[in-house]
């Protein structure tokens, strides 16, 4: 996962042999597939097959032929590839499709059929590369099931902007911006504590980045010192961590990059001329860039000091406060709503 540009399809490129590295070395297993030093593996002897964003099914050939081919290409007599292109057709639920030609097809029917085909291939890792970006609202909820089934058991690399499909889909989740890797782990511990904004915007959490003055608090320019609470440090050893387990929280000491994350539902919004005092809370003077309508909610956008920061709230309470771009407010957010930790 990463924003645009940030060298996702480039990373499939090298992995599927469409790259060459000019550095460094791509390896599966104890193979190494290509290294700056020469070493190159072609494409078709990797064990490694990409489904792009678009089907691109042969044409001239029919559904039934179009999955055939990757076990014929790998030296399959015809008969057998005949029979594991009907077994892949039934497993994505497309054998009633067998006989027609990809133009027949709709957008979910020819992608079900290119994962057919990539699978009858029986690679040691599957490349999707945004799999369900051409496909309509309707056709994706049943590809994601389809994708959670047949994947299985199977090693398989999965580009995507959609957190579902990291909830869904990944034990592991790695986050590159700028062609590097901002962050990597179990896919539970970036969603509940992550490391880079980006991450911090798919799990739906602000997200400031500062220096740690004392546990559970952090100086972040522009906004000063701000306070939270720790995690819960768990009793999960670090070299026990599993997938669906986050490891302990380390105790932040003075003077370490730390971040603050809380979600938008836990940041008030008040008229420029008040500042609530009371409980341990944070509060900072800010200036409304946006407002988007969520459903039932209006998610605020806001600028505070150059930190851009989002809060929900009701279309009536953003009536009530007369909520326009370019107004002056003031966001609250209570110290027991915020999680600092080390970055």
């Amino acid at each position: 996962m990463g924003p645009n540009g940030a060298g996702k399809s480039t990373l499939f490129g090298l992995c599927a042999g469409l790259l060459r590295p000019d550095s460094g070395r791509v390896t599966l297993g104890a193979r190494v597939l290509a290294d700056s030093r020469g070493t190159w593996v072609p494409p078709h002897r990797r064990g490694v097959a990409l489904l792009a964003q678009e089907p691109l099914l042969f044409p001239h050939l029919s559904v039934l032929e179009n999955v055939a081919f990757a076990p014929r290409a790998a030296g399959a007599s015809r008969a057998a590839a005949r029979t594991a292109a009907e077994r892949w057709l039934a497993e994505v639920g497309a054998d009633e499709l067998a006989g027609r030609r990809p133009a027949q097809l709709s957008g979910g029917q020819a992608q079900r059929v290119a994962i057919a085909r990539a699978l009858a291939a029986e690679p040691q890792v599957l490349l999707l590369d945004e799999p369900f970006a051409a496909l309509d609202v309707a056709a994706a909820p049943a590809l994601r099931r389809l994708l959670r089934r047949v994947l299985e058991g199977r090693t398989a690399m999965v580009v995507t902007h959609e957190p579902l499909d990291a909830h869904l889909l990944a034990d592991r989740v790695v986050v590159l911006e700028g062609g590097r890797v901002a962050e990597a782990g179990p896919t539970v511990q970036l969603l509940e504590r992550p490391r880079s904004r980006f991450a911090a915007g798919l799990a739906g959490l602000n997200f400031l980045r500062g220096r740690t003055t004392a546990p559970g608090r952090l100086a972040v320019d522009g906004l000063g010192e701000v306070s939270g609470t720790l995690p819960e440090a768990g009793a999960v050893p670090v070299d026990e961590v599993r997938a669906d387990r986050v490891p302990p929280v380390a105790v932040p000491a003075a003077g370490e990059d730390g971040i603050a994350v809380f979600r938008p539902a836990d940041l008030s919004v008040f008229p420029a001329a008040d500042v609530p005092h009371g409980s341990p809370r944070n509060a900072w003077r800010a200036v409304v860039r946006e407002l988007e309508p969520r459903g039932a909610q209006v998610r605020l956008h806001c600028d505070a000091s150059g930190h851009l920061l989002v809060a929900d709230l009701t279309p009536a309470a953003a009536a009530e406060l007369d909520l326009v771009p370019g107004r002056a407010v003031v966001l609250v957010a209570k110290a027991a709503a915020v999680s600092v930790y080390t970055a």
